[in-house]
């Protein structure tokens, strides 16, 4: 049987009869026009066919909105009520890999920028600021303390022809489509199990290097431990999945560590990332030679953010 179109298929391009600069009262007049094919959504397309267009509407405080230029936060672990970062996001979405997609066909998107943003709404209306290529895309840590998907945007003219780009972690241009977005979503699993974890792993014999905790799984002694790098992995951050990056770590650690909340200082003291108190020494063997330079840039990029509020002492 012959799979049905759809009644509102994905549209790539320019939208007929609409100038850069066009000024939309609404979500139901950018649909009338032919801008944003999903009402009251940010992101209109589909993981097999790729995103049309987007809206800028202020709704993830990573966005970094410029004119030439868009650092854009995908879709998914956000709370509708509270519009409050409540979990991770990944890559297999329909919105976020439907960007994946557009990055590795070189499919343009329409941007729609919201106006007078206020509480994630546009007061002002919306401005179609024209077309963009998927230029990047990373997952990172976000100032929420979730792992977020993030895309960067790269201003197109109405006629110019986007070269396709690699999404695999490794630039592979050979694989194809399929195989590249597989290699993107298990990149985070195939790095834990590199050779450099299973030193640093078998040299504190899966004990957290932090609260010393180690977790017996089997009668036959066995442990679980976590390998978080310093220095972030992949893009932003950049960093090298070297011994003197990675730490051994028990789970709950683990996801302090890469949110923040727990530091290091230059002298390996573990500090609360919230208030700056300190917290464990951390346990280091001497054939761990940790580099002080990954732990600055790991503190750094919680540095803007404000200390928790002392509270006062129970009688």
């Amino acid at each position: 049987m012959a799979k049905a179109k759809s009644k509102n298929p994905v549209k790539f391009g320019p939208p007929e009869g609409v100038v850069e600069g066009q000024h939309f009262e609404s979500h139901m007049e950018l649909h009338a026009y032919g801008v944003h094919r999903q009402k009251g959504r940010g992101i209109s397309g589909t993981a097999r066919e790729g995103v049309d267009s987007i809206v800028l509407s202020g709704g993830y405080i990573d966005d970094v909105y410029g004119d030439d230029e868009i650092i854009y936060t995908g879709e998914g672990g956000r709370d509708r009520k509270t519009q409050c970062m409540v979990a991770d996001q990944t890559m297999d979405t329909p919105g976020n890999a439907g960007l994946l997609l557009n990055q590795a066909l070189g499919n343009r998107v329409r941007v729609i920028r919201g106006l007078d943003i206020k509480r994630q709404k546009a007061t002002g209306g919306y401005r179609y600021c024209g077309l963009y290529r998927v230029a990047e895309s990373w997952k990172t840590v976000g100032k929420e303390g979730f792992r977020i998907c993030q895309f960067r945007l790269v201003k197109v003219g109405p006629d110019e022809t986007v070269k396709p780009q690699p999404v695999s972690p490794d630039g592979d241009t050979k694989t194809d489509l399929e195989e590249q977005f597989r290699r993107t979503v298990a990149y985070e699993r195939l790095l834990r199990d590199s050779a450099v974890v299973r030193n640093v792993k078998e040299w504190y014999r899966d004990t957290c290097q932090m609260c010393d905790v180690r977790l017996v799984v089997s009668p036959d002694d066995k442990a679980i431990s976590e390998a978080a790098h310093i220095q972030a992995l992949g893009k932003p951050h950049n960093g090298p999945d070297t011994i003197e990056n990675v730490l051994c770590l028990c789970p709950n650690c683990h996801a302090l560590f890469d949110r923040g909340a727990l530091q290091l200082t230059d002298d390996f003291d573990v500090i609360d990332g919230l208030t700056q108190k300190f917290k464990y020494a951390l346990t280091r063997v001497k054939e761990h030679q940790i580099q002080v330079r990954y732990l600055r840039q790991h503190r750094s990029r919680w540095a803007e953010r404000p200390s928790q509020p002392e509270l006062p002492e129970q009688p």
